[in-house]
């Protein structure tokens, strides 16, 4: 078995997947341009702006392609190379791929609303608002985690941190000279991407040299701009253009192992008991963003509905993105498939530098078979994964903005107007990344962090859970979104369980009430479907 052997079954896999699955999925869910989608209906000119499919393409995929797909599949890899590629091809295909395009449809037909508004339609407003505040508390930790992560790339590689900074104001012109003075997209985005690598350019001339916490101030004044400008000026155009980065990460991989054709070294199958826990469930809320991932359902009925021009641009946005981040995830895997099992465990081992160092590391050496210096193809990978880092920083903080409006937005329909003034998307943006600069800032966020896995995972079953009730109430096919549904709930709570267990045998009181509190969570809202279900209506 060689590297070429998995990565060119997976793409052909993901093609014939996208082009049967997904069309039979497009057909079930009805996709008809003749519906005017919310980005025109609604459109505000700050969150509903109508985008072109491939700047939406790139703002989504830039969204949901953080470093997930890279620390998952790796940190996996100790369970064996198989495991982690059948679950990435199975589950990217049958599960996160439909998770993402149903969760964008689903939002679109409910005027770009969130997951939580399809819940409280199906099963009440308890419902919604026992998501909205789990979708909250979920992505403040997301800022936290991020914030740290982000910053502490800048201090150690500060001239990240010069790049990142003079992206922020290409983007800012590259979106004025689309929208505003009409650029075409194509000449746009040939000149953009060329700045771009002129920005990596300068960034390498002239670092910027911070301490951590200076940078998780300027990154929070940052995201609190991103979250509240038009959505046309900053976010869209610079996921956009930073997707690019990506491509080419992925382009550069692939043609990489083409020559180099590396072997196999690690194991297949090490065993069902690991450090990290059994691979039934824990390797299905590890790999996470690489196969499935909540956090995506969170993206697509966030911010990526609001600006969907047509129906039918859903499938290349909504399933193709995720079929793309499964590819990332199989090229991952295949940077420590080739390494032994001891060099795998001196990556991972506390002083190793992890997942990120390992696959940089491994994506340079590919790349080096055509004429890069390794040096240069390892710099440039790691400088895309943290590109990406702060491009979810930025869109979770406008997702945290969103859940935090509509919690409050609702408040309206029952004459509770005092809580309208909360319902403000100043407000929203600062009590959000208030909360997530505190846990950053604090190191506080380190102590919920372990549950972050069964958490994202736990958001996708919820949301499979609402689609599902809303195309049973449409009296239409459910098989391909409720045995997702059920497998993901059913991974998410054993693992929370083993969690549980785990952390009372060890004392630590705090993580196993956090798991009790997400059980809590998870039983209730089936619950509430259920008691729906059963009397036809929603239970207030």
């Amino acid at each position: 078995m060689s590297g070429i052997s998995l990565l060119i079954v997976s793409v052909v896999l993901f093609f014939v997947g996208y082009l049967f699955y997904g069309r039979y999925l497009a057909r079930k869910f009805n996709l008809d341009n003749s519906r005017n989608t919310p980005a025109h209906t609604m459109k505000d000119g700050v969150d509903y702006v109508p985008a072109k499919p491939a700047v939406l393409l790139g703002h989504h995929f830039a969204s949901i392609a953080g470093a997930a797909p890279i620390i998952g599949p790796i940190t996996a890899a100790v369970f064996g190379w198989v495991p982690v590629f059948l679950w990435i091809i199975i589950g990217g295909i049958f599960m996160g791929a439909v998770h993402d395009l149903s969760a964008l449809i689903a939002s679109v037909r409910h005027k770009a609303q969130s997951i939580g508004k399809v819940i409280e339609e199906q099963v009440g407003p308890f419902g919604k608002k026992l998501f909205l505040v789990f979708a909250w508390a979920t992505l403040v930790l997301v800022l936290a985690a991020f914030l740290v992560i982000v910053a502490k790339t800048f201090e150690a590689a500060p001239e990240v941190a010069t790049a990142s900074a003079l992206f922020i104001l290409l983007a800012l012109v590259f979106g004025l000279s689309i929208y505003r003075l009409k650029v075409g997209l194509i000449p746009g985005t040939v000149i953009g991407v060329g700045l771009l690598f002129l920005c990596i350019y300068i960034g390498i001339l002239f670092p910027l040299q911070l301490n951590m916490s200076t940078w998780i101030w300027i990154l929070m004044g940052y995201i609190f701009i991103a979250s509240v400008v038009p959505v046309w000026m900053l976010l869209q155009p610079r996921d956009y253009l930073n997707s690019f980065l990506l491509y080419f990460l992925l382009i550069g991989a692939f043609v990489g192992i083409l020559f180099t054709n590396p072997g196999i070294e690690l194991e297949p199958y090490t065993g069902f008991s690991q450090d990290i826990g059994y691979l039934f469930p824990i390797l299905f809320v590890t790999v996470a963003c690489g196969a499935i991932s909540g956090f995506h359902s969170l993206v697509a009925s966030g911010t990526t509905s609001k600006q969907l021009s047509r129906e039918t641009h859903a499938m290349p946005i909504g399933y193709g993105s995720m079929l793309i981040e499964s590819l990332l995830a199989v090229i991952a895997l295949v940077t420590v498939a080739v390494i032994t099992r001891q060099d795998y465990q001196q990556f991972m081992s506390a002083g190793g530098g992890g997942p990120v160092p390992l696959f940089s590391k491994g994506v340079g050496k590919f790349m080096a078979t055509f004429g890069l210096p390794l040096k240069t193809g390892t710099s440039f990978a790691a400088l895309a994964v943290s590109a990406f880092a702060l491009t979810t920083l930025d869109t979770a903080t406008r997702l945290a903005r969103f859940s935090f409006q509509e919690f409050f937005a609702s408040k309206k329909k029952t004459g509770q107007t005092k809580w309208l003034k909360l319902n403000n998307r100043f407000l929203a943006t600062l009590v959000s990344v208030g909360a997530g600069g505190g846990l950053a800032l604090s190191g506080q966020w380190k102590a919920i962090w372990p549950l972050f896995g069964s958490a994202n995972q736990l958001l996708a079953a919820l949301a499979l859970l609402a689609v599902t009730l809303w195309l049973r109430n449409k009296k239409s096919a459910t098989w391909f979104v409720r045995y997702p549904m059920y497998f993901m709930y059913i991974m998410t709570n054993c693992a929370l369980v083993l969690l549980l267990w785990k952390n009372l045998r060890s004392h630590n009181y705090f993580l196993a009430f956090c798991a009790l509190l997400l059980l809590g969570v998870s039983i209730s809202m089936v619950i509430h479907a259920v008691r729906s279900l059963r009397n036809g209506k929603v239970v207030e």
